[in-house]
């Protein structure tokens, strides 16, 4: 797709405060509803936006999430036999996203594609890796998995140029340095053809991906053994 070619409409901007979540009661601010009018975009995220575990979630990284609200639909048919809680996925934000689309999706962006968001600029910085809170959150042990395995993730922004958005703002595509790095071919060489060695040289060297996937990429190349998801899926 052209440069000239994305120009979405923001169907609902989310925000949430931290809370107790699981059975743990840990806290978290995965519990995301829609924000009516505008939100300041700062390096770190929405100004009224909170995380619970700043270790793994937001910073300038992960400042914002982006999931697709396509992805629903599909995940509506596969958990019916699950017992799930498919009334998650009535609304946005079921996902925990601060940005919700539709007609963009995985294969449709790249890693360092540069968007204007409201009157922010923001950048495309890594896809996401599902943790455990999803399998609270959709009453479902298998869901974090299920998450990785579709390759339907959503990804992260870090904020280049500070802003205001609200919904029905439009995100547009300005930039797109790297057009072979689609983030479906990022996640199929994280979680499918793991151990591509060539691929992950690549993937290690690009300036646009956070450094935490560049250095993932660093030790498989390395080591040529992949690292133990166990903890990040399952909780413990």
């Amino acid at each position: 797709m052209s440069v000239a070619g994305i120009d979405i409409r923001i169907d609902a901007l989310l925000a949430g405060k931290v809370r107790s979540f699981g059975p743990k009661g840990v806290p978290s601010g995965i519990d995301k509803t829609a924000v009516q009018g505008l939100a300041r975009v700062t390096t770190v995220g929405l100004d009224i936006d909170e995380q619970g575990d700043p270790k793994h979630h937001g910073g300038p990284e992960k400042a914002l999430h982006h999931y697709p609200r396509d992805h629903y639909a599909g995940w509506r048919g596969d958990l019916a036999e699950q017992g799930a809680h498919l009334a998650m996925l009535d609304h946005a934000g079921a996902f925990g996203e601060n940005l919700s689309t539709t007609g963009l999706t995985e294969a449709d962006v790249c890693i360092g594609d540069r968007y204007r968001l409201g009157t922010a600029l923001v950048e495309v910085s890594q896809a996401r890796q599902p943790c455990w809170k999803l399998n609270h959150r959709f009453g479902f042990a298998g869901m974090s998995r299920a998450v990785q395995g579709s390759g339907r993730t959503g990804w992260y922004y870090r904020v280049i140029e500070e802003g205001e958005v609200a919904a029905g703002d439009h995100l547009v595509l300005v930039a797109r340095p790297y057009p072979q790095w689609s983030l479906q071919r990022l996640l199929h060489v994280l979680y499918v053809d793991r151990l591509n060695l060539d691929a992950l040289s690549e993937m290690a060297e690009l300036p646009p991906l956070a450094e935490s996937w560049r250095k993932l990429a660093r030790q498989r190349v390395a080591n040529q053994i992949v690292e133990d998801m166990e903890k990040r899926l399952a909780g413990g």
